[in-house]
């Protein structure tokens, strides 16, 4: 087997999914044999918005041939991992280069994991919440939209709302009776808004 770790790994992170590795190519000498390519193994240490117990499941990526650079596709936001670079010959793997650390920037959030709306009375709604599964990121507020819907479908003027991010009820008041709402809900990182969910309900006729 090769008797030589490639050096000098590079990580460049591009985005919060995607990060280029690069290496020194290995004297080829020290390959013993035919050279292959490169392996590259890596793996999430944890996320950095909450503390991960799940077992680390390591990912490999083969560039064959002589290569000394590869992308990593498919990174979680917002978390931190490790990676190590190994030459492969027709026999097998060379040592491992030393783990590199590096860490993908946050991402946009996934959608909240719920919307519950309770407690309709003739001009209030309360609304409850689940933050989202993946934050990818550090929750910054959510926003919920809404509007009514008139009895041909018609859909009313927009009213938007910032609501913090440590909140997961809110009681909307003012609002008509015996009319149907249809709510739009979603959370936002530094980076963005995530995906949203929508959620209609209906103000009750009378007491």
């Amino acid at each position: 087997v090769p008797m030589v770790a490639p050096g000098n790994v590079q990580v460049h992170v591009i985005n919060s999914t995607l990060a280029k590795v690069q290496w020194d190519p290995v004297p080829l000498k020290t390959v013993r044999g035919n050279l292959q390519g490169y392996k590259v193994y890596y793996w999430k240490v944890q996320s950095l918005s909450r503390r991960s117990r799940r077992h680390v499941e390591k990912k490999i990526l083969t560039f064959r041939g002589n290569k000394t650079f590869g992308m990593l596709p498919g990174l979680e936001p917002y978390s931190s991992y490790k990676l190590n670079v190994r030459v492969v010959n027709g026999k097998g793997e060379g040592p491992a280069s030393p783990d590199k650390v590096f860490k993908t920037p946050e991402g946009v959030p996934s959608s909240p994991s719920f919307l519950k709306i309770t407690n309709p009375t003739l001009d209030s709604l309360t609304l409850e919440w689940g933050s989202p599964t993946h934050p990818n990121g550090v929750l910054t507020s959510y926003t919920l939209k809404f509007q009514p819907i008139n009895n041909t479908h018609e859909l009313g003027p927009l009213v938007e709302i910032r609501i913090p991010a440590n909140e997961s009820s809110l009681i909307l008041k003012n609002l008509n009776y015996s009319t149907r709402y249809k709510f739009y809900f979603n959370a936002q990182t530094a980076v963005g808004s995530g995906s949203q969910i929508t959620e209609e309900a209906v103000t009750i006729m009378d007491e």
